[in-house]
């Protein structure tokens, strides 16, 4: 089992900044593959970003590219934690983010995922 608690949400203006944090605990966290994914109101759970455990990023991590370029995912395997640095947000960068982990491989895929945080609400403002 994997616990993973997020923190850093809340209201910001558009082109602002915020991180987001997620503390895992439970099983090995260095081994595992640990993402983002945010769902807006009335819409799907999207992939936001991914990386694994050594940092590198292959053909199903890296970021989403509708936040290519203002976001950017890092881990500290010796906290068990991941973040998520949101730069340059945009109202339509508001939703619930949540952290996300799994073994094995990447995966752009929510189901993919077997263990999710309680989730972290964004809000950005025009």
């Amino acid at each position: 089992q994997v616990q993973l608690v997020e923190s850093g949400g809340g209201l910001v203006q558009a082109g602002g900044s915020l991180r987001l944090s997620c503390a895992a605990s439970g099983r090995t966290f260095s081994r595992t593959v640990m993402g983002w994914f945010r769902q807006a109101p009335g819409k799907e759970r999207e992939f936001v970003a991914a990386i694994t455990w050594s940092g590198w990023s292959d053909s199903v991590t890296g970021t989403a590219d509708s936040v290519k370029g203002r976001f950017t995912i890092s881990r500290d395997n010796a906290k068990n934690t991941v973040y998520l640095q949101m730069n340059s947000l945009k109202p339509e960068d508001t939703a619930v983010y949540y952290c996300v982990a799994k073994s094995g491989s990447g995966s752009y895929a929510a189901n993919d995922y077997d263990y999710w945080g309680q989730g972290t609400q964004v809000t950005v403002s025009s």
